[in-house]
């Protein structure tokens, strides 16, 4: 079957492994931003814990619980493929075309997990809802990239079985 086959299970572990670790980073990044980064970024000269006092008083959140949850199913979802990738079920190519379209994925769950949050910096502090920090927009770049790179996986694929 080739590099991306089942032979020897190389490339299905191998890329299993290297998404698995590439949504790890992107959802531990993406609840840095929304839960530290953004918010220090959007109210500069104060802490933390004196953001978080303000938001309190305003009765606003930064909805932690929704982007730890959102966070927490991009990782089960990655460690399913890799769970799957170790197993002879699917091929390497298979593997990374998952991984990429979980990180695709990851940008519009992303605004999802983190819209409670910007709203509430916003009501409290009578500012824009979004995004302060850069790191926002660098994990949407990743996943515009990661749906470029699927897409032409899906491509080459369809092209390899009708020739």
């Amino acid at each position: 079957m080739g590099r991306w086959g089942k032979e020897g299970q190389r490339w299905p572990l191998w890329t299993g492994a290297a998404g698995f670790l590439l949504v790890v980073g992107y959802a531990a990044v993406g609840a840095l931003q929304v839960l530290v980064w953004n918010p220090l970024a959007a109210v500069p000269g104060a802490t933390l814990a004196e953001i978080q006092a303000a938001m309190d008083r305003a009765n606003e959140s930064l909805a932690a619980p929704a982007v730890l949850i959102w966070a927490a199913t991009g990782i089960i979802l990655a460690a399913a493929i890799l769970i799957a990738a170790l197993k002879p079920a699917i091929t390497g190519r298979t593997a990374a075309a998952l991984d990429l379209l979980l990180l695709a994925l990851a940008a519009p769950s992303h605004w999802m997990a983190s819209f409670p949050a910007g709203m509430g910096l916003a009501d409290t502090f009578d500012i824009s809802g979004g995004d302060y920090a850069p790191w926002g927009k660098i994990l949407y770049a990743v996943s515009a990239l990661s749906l470029v790179a699927v897409i032409m996986l899906v491509v080459r694929r369809k092209r390899r079985s009708a020739a």
